[in-house]
């Protein structure tokens, strides 16, 4: 199922449970009910809670989209520092050279192809893709320079290398969902008291009134959709790519 038929179907039925009960409970209604007697206290109450909820909604997408860029952020910087040592080693010789770009490539194709699959399906990276940048970071460390010039390139190389690893760990660590449960349940009882409250206002059946509850209860199952939806970085929806690889290595693709 995709995400899109998700966001429409719990849309749907947020507002098709809204009106269900807005109708049922009109029908149930005692004859002489005003909703105009409503007590102040209530429609305050009600006020108060929408606000507050709607600022833990805000802290929660800011939250999950912040997290999603810095994932983002990790595999551009992976990619970046991989392709500097690519670039860097051409004053070494060319076998050395050859090899170590060949073992990046390796590397780069194995995470594109292969890694990035079982962040999707299993949240989490893989031992293989770490020996394949361990092969790379000995290529770089067992190679003893033989003048001053490949010595003066030997140190930056092994900064870009600790960068690739830095950044791989990161990236790792993102692979996972950003909200904890007790948060997600948390926004889950806080969207049902919020809706209904809504029902405490005593609202009619009126188009009005029924249009206004079911767009209500729609916009807060999109912002839940859109919460869940950045929740994985690497999973879902508008999830983190592996572009800036695919970008800057090719032969990758």
């Amino acid at each position: 199922m995709s995400d899109w038929l998700v966001l429409v179907l719990s849309m749907l039925a947020a507002c098709a449970v809204v009106v269900v009960i807005v109708l049922v409970r009109s029908r149930r209604a005692p004859e002489d009910e005003d909703p105009s007697e409503t007590p102040d206290v209530i429609e305050y109450m009600t006020m108060w809670i929408g606000v507050v909820y709607a600022i833990v909604l805000g802290l929660a997408i800011a939250g999950v989209w912040e997290a999603r860029s810095a994932a983002q952020d990790h595999v551009q910087a992976e990619a970046q520092a991989l392709h500097e040592v690519s670039e860097r080693v051409r004053v070494y010789p060319a076998d050395v050279r050859d090899r170590i770009r060949g073992d990046i490539d390796t590397y780069v194709t194995y995470v594109v192809h292969t890694e990035w699959k079982s962040m999707i399906d299993h949240d989490e990276v893989t031992a293989r893709g770490a020996e394949l940048l361990s092969r790379v970071r000995n290529d770089v460390t067992d190679y003893q320079p033989a003048n001053d010039f490949e010595a003066q390139a030997y140190q930056p190389l092994l900064d870009q290398i600790a960068a690739a690893d830095q950044a791989r760990n990161a990236r790792a660590d993102s692979t996972g969902p950003t909200m904890p449960p007790v948060v997600w349940w948390g926004l889950l009882a806080g969207a049902v008291i919020t809706v209904g409250m809504v029902f405490a206002l005593q609202i009619r059946r009126t188009p009005r009134e029924l249009i206004l509850a079911g767009l209500f209860s729609v916009t807060i199952a999109f912002m839940l959709f859109l919460i869940w939806d950045f929740d994985v970085p690497y999973s879902r929806g508008i999830a983190a790519t592996a572009e800036p690889f695919e970008s800057l290595f090719p032969n990758a693709r």
